[in-house]
């Protein structure tokens, strides 16, 4: 995908969804994985031409394991003049080696995103940008009637009253292949996540049993995302 598509697909789902207004100070939560760096991407991009100004803070939770090296993040911010800020962490031992988790996942998104929240605060942005792109609608969607009995998934805008902070999703409108391709054809600098979790989950079952189904029924996928759109009033334009 070429970044004028993505371009194209983030103002949509922004458009769309009313996700920015004039003034708003943004915060992109950046893994380094490539759905972030797209996302980071995509809105500096859409910052040089939306008719509603607004600007953007990079900001990386590391939850302190050993083996992460974000310095070409932190020079692709340093181009993009995208102020960047790391977040140091001991959420990875707490989670694997002090409470030795089963199921680490749920505390750890948890604390991963109450230091997020802290951090994005005291930077004075209002709203923080997920990465979440349509796969990962469908997908939560599934593990949600898989695991809890209900039709569910994240929304567009989040608002939390408590942070007094707007969650916003830009990358709804965009397939997983597409970020792949995306990634590639910019040679953008993707960090390989060192959780000793990585790849072992729930999500991950999810997505591959996704996979088997859309591909004997291809356009499944589409369909679900259809559904979720019309199915759920906060997902109705």
């Amino acid at each position: 995908m070429k970044l004028q598509q993505v371009l194209s697909v983030t103002r949509k789902a922004v458009d769309d969804y009313h996700m920015i207004e004039e003034g708003d100070h943004i915060a992109v939560g950046i893994s380094g994985g490539k759905d972030s760096l797209t996302l980071l991407y995509a809105l500096h991009g859409l910052m040089r031409f939306y008719p509603k100004p607004f600007s953007l803070q990079a900001i990386t939770v590391d939850l302190g394991f050993r083996n992460l090296n974000l310095e070409a993040v932190a020079k692709l911010c340093d181009n993009m003049e995208i102020p960047y800020h790391i977040v140091k962490t001991d959420i990875g031992r707490i989670i694997f080696e002090d409470r030795k988790e089963s199921n680490p996942c749920s505390l750890c998104a948890k604390m991963r995103k109450g230091a997020l929240n802290d951090a994005i605060k005291k930077t004075g942005c209002n709203k923080v940008a997920y990465a979440h792109h349509k796969d990962d609608v469908v997908e939560t969607m599934l593990m949600s009637l898989i695991y809890e009995g209900r039709f569910h998934t994240f929304r567009p805008v989040t608002y939390l009253d408590r942070m007094d902070l707007t969650v916003i999703r830009p990358l709804i409108y965009m397939r997983e292949a597409d970020v792949i391709g995306f990634v590639n054809k910019q040679a953008l600098p993707v960090v390989k996540s060192p959780c000793p979790a990585d790849g072992h989950t729930k999500r991950e079952y999810v997505k591959n049993l996704l996979r088997e189904i859309n591909l004997e029924t291809p356009g499944v996928k589409e369909r679900m995302f259809t559904a979720i759109q019309s199915g759920l009033p906060e997902w109705k334009m």
